[in-house]
């Protein structure tokens, strides 16, 4: 692998150091509470990252959006880590009746509401619901869609779940992937994907290992390192008998046109439908 590919990333973490690290800072000592609030202090970080990266990211996986969420999303759309509401931009109005925003961090809702209405989606009608829970919090999120008179009463109320560049930072992906197919999307739904993922070739993964715990704290706990697009493959749901089969009756992935093998940063787009 090229040492110019290798490391590449100083540019990226320079770039975040730049633009939201003494800004951090500086409202740290304006507030010095906020250092026994670790998670504030996270979501100031971001919000101030992604606010000038997330246009930039958006329009560097367009083409793939293009082709992934416009033609496919329909029903009611679950886009789990929203961010700044980029997704919204490719739903088709015509065919989603409702986006439901996932986004832990309460400073991008704003944005997110923005883009949403632009795009067609009102909280005033029920169209856009805007959650600030994790992806792992399932039960939450079927409650704020159809409230239950019992929680045995909660059923999979989602057509379509959309991950873009998010399932890297997830807590416990395995189970988290797992208990959203599992418990939000309906039998027939689909999960529409686009992550950067570990790569394939063997020098490319090392190095991804080798940045992924740096890269982790300077960017909102985004690991390089891991097979997102392997672990969405892998998820497995209990069939009639009890036994444990693949969630999926259809599976297709693919790469991003043009994208270098050495990029660390090496993208897996992929359409998954549900049993």
């Amino acid at each position: 692998m090229k040492l110019a590919n290798a490391f590449s990333l100083f540019t990226d973490l320079w770039i975040g150091i730049t633009i939201a690290f003494f800004p951090t800072i500086k409202a740290i000592l304006n507030n010095p509470l906020l250092l026994f609030r670790p998670h504030k202090i996270s979501a100031l970080y971001f919000a101030r990252v992604w606010a000038l990266c997330g246009d930039g990211a958006d329009t560097n996986g367009k083409a793939v959006k293009d082709g992934l969420i416009t033609p496919h999303a329909y029903g009611v759309v679950l886009d789990v880590g929203a961010g700044y509401g980029h997704t919204a931009r490719y739903l088709d109005r015509t065919r989603v009746s409702r986006y439901v925003a996932l986004e832990p961090n309460p400073l991008m809702h704003a944005q997110i509401r923005g883009e949403a209405s632009a795009a067609g989606f009102h909280e005033a009608d029920g169209t856009l619901v805007v959650l600030a829970c994790g992806a792992e919090d399932t039960r939450t999120i079927l409650t704020a869609l159809a409230p239950p008179t019992s929680p045995a009463d909660q059923r999979p109320a989602v057509d379509t779940i959309v991950s873009v560049l998010t399932l890297c930072t997830v807590p416990e992906p395995q189970r988290t992937i797992a208990g959203l197919v599992r418990a939000v999307l309906k039998p027939g739904g689909q999960l529409l994907m686009y992550e950067h993922v570990l790569s394939h070739r063997a020098d490319v993964a090392w190095w991804q290992r080798f940045w992924a715990p740096l890269w982790a704290v300077g960017f909102d706990g985004c690991r390089l390192d891991r097979p997102t697009d392997i672990t969405v493959s892998d998820v497995k749901v209990a069939n009639a008998e009890g036994k444990e089969e693949s969630a999926w009756q259809e599976v297709k992935t693919w790469g991003k046109e043009g994208e270098e093998e050495e990029n660390l940063f090496f993208h897996s787009a992929g359409r998954f439908v549900k049993r």
